[in-house]
C-alpha cells in the first residue's frame, strides 16, 4: 500500500505532471501488488472516459472562452455596475458580482480570473483601492465559479461519486451566493475604514442602458439553468446549448468575434479539454485499482472501529482538503479523493451532495492558496502584479472563505435546502 501513498508524492516533488505520476502509481501497482495484464490499463482508462456527462465539460470550456473574449463579460461587468452605483465599495462589490454570474456562465475559476481581471483592474485601481486588496479580490471571487453552478468541478465529483448532477447544481446556488455575500461584507466593512466612495451615483437611466446592451449576455445563466431546473434538457445538453447561445450572441448579434476567432478559441479550448481528460483516465485506473484492493473498505472499517464522529471525520477532511489543494489542481484532486472519501462518507450517513459541495468549497479555496493555487498564476499573468502583493491581499479573503466553509459544513441544510424544496 506504500506505493499508493509514496510514488505520487515523491513525482510530485520532483514536478512530474499529475496525470504522469497516476499512471506510474497504477503501473507499479499492477506490476507488483496485483499482476494483470496490460490490456486492462487501457480498457479502464478508456472505460473512464465512457461516460455522457463528461462531454458537458468541453463545450462549458468553450462557451466560457466565447464569453470571455467576446463583450459578453464586458457587459455583464457594466450591468452589475450600474445595478451596484453609488453604494459604498461599489466597484470591488461589482468584481464579486460580476465573477458570480461569469462563474454561473462558464464553470471555470480560471477563466473567470482572466476575464473579470482585465476588466476590473484598472477601475480598481483608479477608485482607490491598493495593489494588494485589487488583485487579492479579482484572484479569490474566481473561486466562487467552482461552487456556483454549473460548475466543471461539479461534474467530475458526480461522475466519481456518481451522483446526479442536476442535484448538486441545485444545491450549490444557496452556498456559492453565500460565499458572494460574505464577500461583500467583508468589501463594505474594508471600504468604510479605508474612507473609499467611489464617485458614480446610482441612475436608473444608466441601469436601464446597461440591461438593454447586456440583455443576451444576461440571459445566458437562465436559459443554461432555467433548463436544467426545469427539466427541459439535462446538464450536458445544457453546456451543448450554452456554447451554440454563445457563438449566435457573439458572432449575429454582438458581432465582436470571427470565425478566425472561434476557430482559434476552439482550438485553445480542445487542448485544455484535453489536458483535464487525461487526467480523468489516469485518475479513473487508480481509482479502479484503489477499489480492487479494498483500500476504501479498509479504511472505512478503521474509522468505524475507531468510533470517529461525523464532525471530527468532516473537519479532518476539510484540512486534508484545504492542504492537498494549495498543491493539485481541484480537478486531480477530485477524482483521485473522491473514490476514497466518499465510501467513508457513506459509511457515517453524510449525505453525498452535501458532502460534494464540501470538497467542492474547500478546493475552490486551494484555487487562490500559495504557492501554488492556479487563480495565482492566472492573475500574476493577467494583472502583472508581485506575488508578496498578491499573497497578501489574498489573506484576508482566505480567512472569509474558511468562514464561508465552516458554517456550511455545519450547516447542511445550506446545501439541501434547495433540493428538498422542490422534491
Amino acid at each position: 500500500m506504500w506505493l499508493i501513498g509514496g510514488v505520487p508524492f515523491v513525482f510530485l516533488l520532483i514536478g512530474f505532471p499529475i496525470f504522469i505520476l497516476l499512471l506510474a502509481t497504477a503501473l507499479l501497482l499492477l506490476g507488483f501488488a496485483m499482476p494483470m495484464p496490460s490490456s486492462a490499463l487501457h480498457q479502464v482508462m478508456f472505460g473512464s472516459l465512457d461516460k455522457f456527462s463528461l462531454l458537458a465539460i468541453p463545450f462549458f470550456i468553450f462557451a466560457g472562452e466565447l464569453m470571455a473574449r467576446g463583450s459578453m463579460s464586458r457587459r455583464i461587468i457594466e450591468w452589475v455596475l450600474a445595478l451596484l452605483g453609488g453604494r459604498r465599495g461599489a466597484m470591488p462589490l461589482a468584481t464579486v458580482g460580476a465573477s458570480t454570474v461569469f462563474g454561473a456562465l462558464s464553470g471555470s475559476s480560471p477563466a473567470t480570473v482572466a476575464a473579470i481581471g482585465r476588466l476590473m483592474y484598472p477601475n480598481l485601481r483608479s477608485s482607490g483601492y491598493n495593489e494588494s486588496f485589487s488583485s487579492g479580490l479579482i484572484t479569490a471571487a474566481g473561486g466562487i465559479a467552482i461552487v456556483i453552478p454549473p460548475s466543471i468541478a461539479m461534474i467530475l465529483y458526480c461522475v466519481s461519486a456518481e451522483q446526479s448532477v442536476s442535484q448538486l447544481f441545485l444545491a450549490g446556488i444557496i452556498p456559492g451566493l453565500f460565499l458572494a455575500l460574505l464577500m461583500g461584507l467583508y468589501i463594505y466593512v474594508y471600504a468604510w475604514r479605508m474612507d473609499i466612495r467611489e464617485s458614480s451615483e446610482f441612475s436608473i437611466r444608466r441601469l436601464l442602458e446597461a440591461s438593454r446592451n447586456g440583455f443576451w449576455a444576461l440571459l445566458t445563466p437562465l436559459i443554461v439553468l432555467g433548463g436544467i431546473y426545469s427539466g427541459v434538457f439535462s446538464p450536458t445538453e445544457a453546456a451543448g446549448i450554452a456554447c451554440v447561445y454563445a457563438l449566435i450572441v457573439t458572432l449575429l448579434i454582438y458581432r465582436d468575434l470571427t470565425f478566425a476567432d472561434v476557430w482559434r478559441l476552439a482550438i485553445d479550448s480542445a487542448a485544455l479539454t484535453g489536458q483535464i481528460m487525461i487526467i480523468v483516465a489516469a485518475a479513473g485506473v487508480v481509482s479502479w485499482l484503489v477499489t480492487v484492493l479494498g483500500l476504501p473498505q479498509q479504511i472505512v472499517a478503521a474509522i468505524q472501529d475507531v468510533g470517529a464522529p461525523v464532525w471530527l471525520f468532516l473537519l479532518m477532511m476539510n484540512i486534508l482538503l484545504l492542504i492537498v489543494g494549495c498543491f493539485i489542481d481541484p480537478i486531480s484532486a477530485i477524482l483521485v479523493l473522491t473514490p476514497l472519501l466518499v465510501p467513508i462518507a457513506k459509511s457515517l450517513g453524510i449525505d453525498l451532495i452535501h458532502f460534494g459541495l464540501i470538497m467542492t468549497v474547500n478546493l475552490s479555496i486551494g484555487m487562490f492558496s500559495p504557492p501554488f493555487g492556479l487563480n495565482i498564476f492566472v492573475a500574476q499573468a493577467t494583472l502583472g502584479v508581485k506575488t508578496s502583493e498578491l499573497y497578501r491581499g489574498l489573506l484576508p479573503f482566505i480567512g472569509v472563505y474558511l468562514l464561508g466553509l465552516a458554517i456550511l459544513t455545519a450547516v447542511p441544510e445550506m446545501s439541501l435546502f434547495l433540493l428538498r424544496f422542490f422534491q
